[in-house]
């Protein structure tokens, strides 16, 4: 069966709020989730930013690049982060060969399909990515796709994903652990509650105490397909424990996830 849902839209126009939700935890030795931001380090964002995550489930139900935009759009889907390790980083320098259009070689075998690759005559260029050191997310997803939920659902429970999942780079390989599926509760109605999850769009509401770290950063949040590929249409900003700690949050609205508590976006 599907989520119990009332659909993207109810009768009375208004917004889709789903009931139920998949959670699962994706783990993996390393992960780099580059920040948009220009630098000669190429840095990470500690939360796996939503189209990421968006991304990830996307190849375990193998839908190819640029074609499941709409599927995670915001009155269509739901997500909850939450890091369950201490977000740890260290700058590693590699060394790389350019993918430009212009630096790539091309092989064509008697006129078969043509290949084309990186010019393996030419110097390498070393960049320094910052990369987190065995990350690990529990992610609740809810979507109104009643058909790709179920999917999604089913691969999950299997083991299986069609493409297979990385953290950030194709390199950096993740482990997905799946959990199962649960109910989406409404939190506590205190004005002072621990959040589990990222926080996200409520830095003002985040309570510091003393001794606690809170970590905010901005990362993508919606894509829509175009003429160039993809453009970003929507970031989040997110409050976070960089020790995986609950965060205490006044005034905002939660879930129950699994006796946990969290915020959707």
């Amino acid at each position: 069966m599907g989520q119990e849902s009332s659909g993207e839209r109810t009768d009375d126009g208004s917004e889709w709020s789903p009931e139920r939700c998949l959670s699962l935890t994706v783990r993996g030795p390393w992960g780099h989730f580059r920040r948009v931001e220009g630098n000669v380090v190429k840095q990470t964002y500690r939360i796996i930013p939503r189209t990421t995550v968006a991304g990830l489930l996307a190849a375990v139900l193998g839908i190819g690049r640029d074609e499941y935009y709409e599927l995670f759009a915001p009155d269509r889907s739901a997500v909850a982060i939450q890091p369950l390790r201490e977000l740890r980083a260290l700058n590693m320098p590699m060394n790389t060969l350019s993918t430009a259009a212009g630096d790539l070689r091309s092989l064509n075998a008697r006129g078969k399909i043509s290949v084309k690759f990186p010019d393996s005559t030419k110097l390498r260029q070393q960049h320094n990515y910052e990369v987190l050191v065995e990350p690990a997310y529990r992610i609740d997803v809810a979507l109104a796709d009643d058909e790709r939920y179920d999917r999604l659902r089913e691969q999950l429970a299997a083991g299986k994903s069609h493409y297979v999942p990385s953290l950030g780079l194709s390199e950096h390989l993740a482990e997905i652990e799946y959990h199962g599926e649960f109910d989406i509760d409404t939190g506590t109605d205190e004005s002072q509650t621990a959040v589990d999850s990222a926080v996200p769009n409520a830095v003002d509401d985040i309570v510091i105490d003393a001794g606690s770290r809170c970590g905010v950063e901005e990362s993508p949040a919606f894509m829509r397909a175009d003429s160039g590929g993809r453009t970003t249409t929507a970031f989040t900003t997110y409050a976070y424990s960089p020790d995986a700690e609950s965060l205490e949050v006044r005034d905002i609205e939660t879930s129950q996830v699994d006796d946990r508590t969290v915020v959707f976006v």
